[in-house]
């Protein structure tokens, strides 16, 4: 029997400047990892924030989970040690593949009950927290985007609780498909537009993307 899915840690994180080319740059994409039990309330860990909501944060980004097996591949990959919160992530998983849950599937994580809502993709604000504005690309060609999700219920979670996959719908996309119909493989874009719980604009701009292609005959 498979060990269950858990949280390995719980990271949060406030904007902080950094530099880039001679410029200041805004970013909340350093967390690291809290203990305790932390407050889920409203689109926000207690502790945590966001430097620019027009692209970060919201009902749709609230919280960013991604895999410790994920982080383990690129630390081989990279040949460096990267820990949990590496990739801005709220909460680092283990057991269950983040990439691959289905957009609309729920799960319960301490008292919260959250919702996949798409994948995560790639701004030049990873690339600065890499230390490689070239990471980006990397990134999208391994997809492993992990997965942004809503909250449904408020509450508290912390490192070591279970998560529960509690529904999953059946029309089976990934936030692993969605993020490749988006950063190259727009043949999928089809199959990515059966996720109706994908949020609103993302799903127009697949929509439109798809008639533009279907017009060109491509």
């Amino acid at each position: 029997m498979a060990d269950p899915a858990t949280v390995e840690a719980v990271n949060v994180g406030v904007p902080r400047p950094v530099q880039l080319d001679g410029h200041t740059v805004w970013t909340a994409i350093w967390k690291r990892p809290v203990e305790g039990r932390v407050p889920l309330r409203g689109v926000n860990l207690r502790g945590d924030d966001q430097a620019d909501r027009t692209v970060h944060g919201g009902p749709d980004k609230a919280v960013y989970a991604y895999g410790a097996e994920d982080t383990e591949w690129w630390e081989a990959e990279l040949g460096r040690p990267l820990g949990p919160g590496a990739f801005g992530e709220n909460l680092t998983t283990r057991g269950i593949a983040v990439s691959q849950a289905v957009i609309g599937e729920r799960w319960t994580v301490g008292s919260t009950l959250l919702e996949v809502a798409q994948p995560r993709l790639p701004c030049f604000k990873l690339g600065l927290r890499m230390g490689d504005p070239r990471f980006l690309k990397r990134f999208a060609a391994a997809a492993r985007p992990g997965a942004y999700l809503r909250v449904v219920r408020e509450g508290d979670l912390g490192a070591g609780d279970a998560i529960e996959v509690v529904s999953r719908p059946a029309h089976g996309v990934t936030s692993a498909v969605v993020s490749r119909a988006l950063l190259g493989e727009p043949g999928l874009l089809s199959v990515a537009q059966q996720a109706t719980e994908l949020p609103g604009e993302l799903q127009e701009w697949m929509r439109s993307r798809s008639e533009r292609r279907a017009a060109r005959g491509t």
